[in-house]
């Protein structure tokens, strides 16, 4: 299937063109139709489905195809609130580069930051609002925003909106919302207090649910080494020096932990840099482009700072910490081997961790690989208990490739040339 068989129009076909986009994703080829048609939906997907473009480019369409002539200040007519500075950033970036032939205009708005650009933008007048809970909030007690026309309303990673404590904001964003509009819910997770509060937000909504096993893992190649918790950053060092891949995600389950991996790096005379809620938007943006750009290869995130985080070619994601969510996994996972590419997951296993990994296979499906032959395994790892055994996982034939001695083969087979249980 391709965006032109989902009746895109040509102005958003055309700049789809330029970001060489041809052929959509499962959730945008299941979303658009459904979004174009008009109903509210319910979206179960995680990090690297293409979830933005999902509902952007059905959002830019119908905006098109509905617009006026201009007479006065332009006036929001689409909302997406998200729980992250970064997110909302990327976001706005997306809408963009998707609508860069439709003379839409959106802008993006954010706390940390002082508001004067921001509140400068939206008195210009501007189509579609990407906005975080606070900032948002707060623009609308100073009379700079209003909903009343909002006829689009999106409330992306849902999950982590509540896990952040945005519920309170959410409701009264809600609250000012027209009852006449079209709303769209997604996240990466659907617990019960998620599902209770789509109910109060959507109608009657179509669903859309992407597996994650079909859209991460097959294209992922996983695996975890068992390792005592004071030994996490040594066996670190000793994988990134061995292999010196391109780029690297290492996720910490805390700010303080990152901050700590990073100095620890820093010590062996690997350069990284670290993101996280404590960090100044400065230093979060600072740190962010100098990973896209390659100045900087290891960046250490936390989960929520990481949603906003969108680079296509991610050598290596690293669990320093295994999450104690299994979805989780899968969206940390899901930052490399996007789309057709292939990439590498590393997780450290600590005793305490034994419980994750389990669940982790569970929701996967699969038994991950077990790397033995490394210098940091604890004598209490050397056998591995029967519940969290792994089985070599099949591996699909591979036609011969003419890259076969590209950096990129070369980093993964140092990683895996290591014996295996």
């Amino acid at each position: 299937m391709t965006f032109k068989e989902l009746k895109i129009i040509d102005p958003i076909l055309r700049a789809l063109s330029d970001q060489g986009y041809s052929n959509p994703t499962p959730i945008q080829s299941q979303s658009i139709p459904i979004l174009l048609g008009g109903k509210d939906l319910l979206g179960c997907a995680q990090t690297g489905t293409g979830k933005t473009a999902a509902f952007a480019i059905p959002i830019l369409q119908q905006l098109y195809v509905n617009r006026q002539q201009h007479k006065g200040k332009r006036l929001i007519k689409a909302l997406v609130v998200t729980p992250t500075r970064e997110l909302a950033i990327q976001i706005g970036e997306s809408f963009t580069a998707y609508g860069k032939y439709t003379n839409i205009r959106n802008t993006v708005i954010y706390g940390g930051v002082k508001q004067g650009t921001q509140t400068q933008m939206l008195q210009k007048g501007i189509d579609i609002l990407v906005a975080t809970p606070g900032r948002l909030l707060d623009l609308i007690g100073q009379g700079f925003i209003s909903l009343k026309q909002v006829r689009y309303v999106v409330l992306d990673e849902a999950d982590h909106m509540l896990d952040m404590g945005f519920i309170h904001d959410i409701r009264r964003i809600i609250a000012l919302l027209p009852e006449k509009r079209q709303s769209l819910f997604f996240s990466a997770t659907m617990p019960p207090d998620i599902i209770k509060l789509s109910g109060k937000i959507l109608g009657n909504p179509a669903k859309v649910s992407i597996n994650p096993k079909q859209t991460t893992a097959e294209r992922v190649e996983q695996s975890v080494y068992f390792v005592n918790k004071k030994s996490k950053p040594k066996l670190l060092v000793h994988l990134l020096k061995e292999g010196q891949p391109d780029s690297v995600l290492i996720f910490s389950r805390t700010k303080y932990g990152a901050d700590k991996i990073v100095r620890f790096l820093g010590k062996a005379e690997l350069k990284a840099e670290a993101i996280h809620g404590n960090k100044s938007q400065n230093a979060r943006q600072r740190a962010l482009k100098n990973f896209k750009n390659g100045q900087t290869s290891i960046l250490v995130a936390t989960d929520i700072a990481a949603r906003g985080i969108d680079v296509e070619d991610i050598s290596y994601v690293i669990n320093f910490d295994l999450p104690n969510i299994p979805e989780t996994y899968v969206h940390r996972i899901g930052r490399t081997g996007r789309a057709s590419a292939s990439g590498v997951a590393l997780s450290f296993c600590d005793m305490e961790e034994r419980p994750f990994l389990k669940d982790i296979q569970k929701l996967i499906g699969e038994e991950i690989i077990v790397v033995e032959d490394h210098p940091f395994l604890a004598d209490n790892d050397k056998a591995t208990p029967k519940s969290a055994k792994p089985q070599r996982v099949p591996r699909k034939t591979k036609k011969p490739e003419d890259n076969s001695g590209s950096k990129s083969r070369q980093d993964r087979n140092k990683f895996y040339s290591r014996k295996r249980r």
